[in-house]
């Protein structure tokens, strides 16, 4: 267990005064067994109104709307969350996961469809290929087929951060060899619905011990909002699996969103009358801390 605080804020600025149309932000997570939020606030300038409510995926969403015009567009969430992590996760996760390959049971097979389908069709060949070529030979075991195919993005590709909306088709990561944390997360979620896995994106927070305590290696994606994907294993349930980190289950990964493509887990995104005016630019600022 884990108490952590988190602090998110997104600065649009531009020329002179524009008016602001409906934004949608996905920043505070659902409450269960592996997380319960304990306090949070968001602060909106210029003003709005602010209205919640949950998309098809069961995920907290926050509509803007604003009635005033301002050259600059400040969104700061902070969060207090309580982070449960399963208890041996490696052991309890081997002894539910299937050999492979496998397949799900009838009603899973049912509920899991959408996500046992690749989405981005035109680069399955492409994708197939790569994971042939990494892993020639596929183990006998679920999971040891997910660390594997984890592992290989991780080693295979160089982390670049990008702060653009938006990620890279899986074939377009492998012909850079490079990518964000959402582009190796989308990659990983396409290789292993094309090996019989369902899985989804997630957008969240990764906290990283050594920024905070300044003791252990550094974790890649701290500073920005962060992307992994989940697989369902049977018995076990959704697992994280974060190629960036190369981190299975992982205590330090916060969810907040999860969906079937990752243009439905965007944090921020809304519209704008240019009224003529410039776009000087966006920054984003994510701090995450372990609170006492």
């Amino acid at each position: 267990m884990r108490t952590l605080f988190i602090h998110h804020q997104t600065r649009y600025a531009y020329e002179r005064p524009v008016s602001f149309g409906l934004h949608r932000l996905m920043i505070r997570p659902r409450d269960g067994h592996n997380m319960r939020v304990l306090d949070s606030r968001l602060a909106v300038s210029p003003q709005a109104e602010v209205h919640w409510t949950f998309d098809t995926f069961g995920n907290s969403v926050a509509l803007l709307t604003f009635h005033k015009e301002a050259d600059e567009l400040v969104l700061v969430s902070e969060l207090v969350l309580r982070r449960y992590g399963l208890d041996e996760p490696m052991a309890r996760i081997e002894r539910h996961a299937r050999g492979y390959p496998f397949q799900y049971g009838r009603e899973d097979s049912i509920d899991l469809g959408p996500l046992l389908t690749v989405h981005c069709e035109e680069d399955r060949a492409t994708v197939e290929r790569w994971i042939s070529e990494k892993i020639p030979d596929l183990p006998k075991r679920s999971l040891r087929v997910l660390d594997l195919l984890s592992t290989a993005i991780h080693e295979s590709f160089a982390y670049s951060r990008r702060d653009a909306y938006g990620v890279q088709s899986p074939g377009e990561t492998i012909r850079t060899a490079s990518g964000t944390c959402r582009d190796f997360a989308y990659l990983f979620m396409e290789a292993a619905r094309s090996l019989g896995f369902a899985a989804r994106f997630v957008t969240g927070y990764l906290y990283d011990p050594s920024g905070d305590t300044g003791v252990g290696i550094a974790m890649t994606g701290g500073g920005a909002t962060h992307a992994w994907a989940d697989v369902f294993i049977p018995g076990a349930g959704w697992i994280e699996f974060d190629p960036t980190n190369r981190l299975v289950a992982g205590l330090n990964l916060v969810p907040v969103a999860t969906t079937r493509t990752p243009a439905q887990a965007v944090p921020v995104s809304g519209s704008y009358q240019r009224n003529g005016a410039g776009f000087l630019g966006m920054s984003v600022d994510v701090s995450v801390t372990q609170s006492t």
